[in-house]
């Protein structure tokens, strides 16, 4: 599995705080990243950032 991040991030940090090992902020961008793996351990919590993403940039693929 694999978490993709599409254009529009706002940078609000909802995916960071409820996916670290997932999801990082790009300090010279202001927007979030993807720069780990899902996993079985996180998968439930980069599922939660997908759904509460306010703008709906989080795409979680199988």
């Amino acid at each position: 599995m694999k978490a993709i991040i599409n254009d529009g991030c706002i940078g609000c940090t909802m995916c960071t705080s409820t996916c670290e090992e997932v999801f990082r902020m790009n300090e010279d961008e202001n927007v979030a990243e993807v720069y780990g793996a899902v996993t079985a351990d996180n998968i439930d919590d980069a599922r939660e950032a997908e759904e509460n993403c306010p703008v709906g940039v989080i795409v979680i693929e199988d």
